[in-house]
């Protein structure tokens, strides 16, 4: 007997999200989509090749300029009735009134304006101005936001108390991932690599701390491989890279943006992952890497223990403080100064008579 279709419809609203966690995330929710609800979805067109929406969806591409924006924004309220729930899985609530009811996915602590924009671009940070007065202008016409971690619940309950303490929204903790293979300990190849970083070049990421590590280590005579996964997008970064591991004679290699199963795979030929991020609202690398019993050197973060047990952590904006924890790491000594009694100081301080 045929499924029944269940009575209401469901909007998943999705424009902009194309790489990254989010869109592992968005394909994984895609693939185990219950048929028995009607679904609508809201996709970016550069994932179209990439993404799987259900055969029977009713499915609108959205392109990545401000002209479809708007019109997907003009769909999504015509496609909600009164029995509709809306998820909107890019982090923003709706630009226009719409019927039914509005969850949000916040998978974006930096909209919460927890971060400074001065460490982006100029355009990276007017972008994420506009979202941020977007997500506060707005904020009223969300019924629920979902999150995937304790201390992000925290920081969006914060946010949202602040913005309208007489209204209360409801902050659920509901993560998920899919499946993931699994790489016994006594079965792994030979790292090939010491550590990796599997992250976009966003500055909230920052591998130029983690490169500034990696120059102290040499200045050491250490010079541990280190693999990183950035994109065409990132091309500026990673040409500053490129130059100071010429420089320093590093041992950094860009691998360039891989895909999630060749980023496991990368996992599986590493002897730990290392990271740096400054902000995550869940971090799917450590949760990936936890899975795949990765050691993690991280940052010493909320968001870092809520998904993970590091073996070592540092302070993300000291590289004394990583290039310590690689040292740590990799079993190398490390010297503490060599106090001096005050007669010794004055011996040393003063010439010889």
């Amino acid at each position: 007997m045929q499924e029944q279709k269940r009575t209401g419809t469901f909007i998943l609203y999705a424009p902009n999200v194309h790489t990254g966690g989010g869109f592992v995330l968005l394909s994984a929710l895609l693939a185990a989509w219950p048929r028995s609800v009607t679904l609508t979805v809201f996709l970016d067109r550069r994932a179209h090749d990439r993404l799987e929406p259900p055969t029977d969806a009713t499915v609108f591409w959205v392109d990545a300029n401000m002209r479809s924006r708007l019109r997907a924004e003009l769909d999504l309220r015509k496609s909600a009735v009164v029995d509709s729930t809306v998820l909107c899985f890019h982090g923003l609530p709706p630009l226009m009134p719409i019927s039914g009811r509005v969850i949000l996915f916040q998978q974006n602590r930096i909209l919460l304006g927890l971060n400074s924009l001065k460490q982006f671009s100029w355009k990276t940070g007017l972008r994420l101005s506009t979202e941020r007065i977007v997500s506060r202008i707005f904020r009223y016409r969300v019924s629920q936001y979902i999150v995937q971690t304790p201390s992000m619940k925290q920081a969006v309950t914060h946010w949202c108390g602040a913005l309208f303490p007489r209204i209360i929204t409801e902050v659920k903790v509901l993560p998920f991932i899919d499946s993931l293979p699994v790489f016994p300990l006594d079965k792994r190849p030979s790292p090939v690599w010491d550590f990796v970083y599997a992250a976009d070049g966003e500055a909230h990421k920052n591998h130029r701390i983690l490169l500034m590590a990696w120059q102290l280590l040499a200045q050491e005579g250490l010079y541990p491989t280190l693999a990183l996964t950035l994109g065409a997008r990132d091309s500026e970064l990673t040409r500053h890279i490129e130059i100071a591991a010429i420089e320093g004679k590093l041992n950094i290699t860009n691998l360039g943006q891989r895909r999630r199963d060749e980023v496991l795979a990368i996992y599986a030929s590493a002897s730990a992952m290392i990271f740096p991020s400054t902000s995550e609202s869940f971090g799917l690398p450590l949760v990936e890497a936890a899975n795949l019993s990765l050691p993690i050197l991280a940052a010493e973060l909320d968001f870092v223990r809520d998904v993970c047990v590091p073996v070592q952590t540092f302070d993300p904006l000291s590289p004394v403080s990583i290039a310590r924890a690689v040292k740590r790491f990799l079993g190398e000594p490390e010297s503490t100064l060599r106090l001096r009694t005050p007669s010794e100081w004055w011996a040393e301080l003063l010439p010889e008579s």
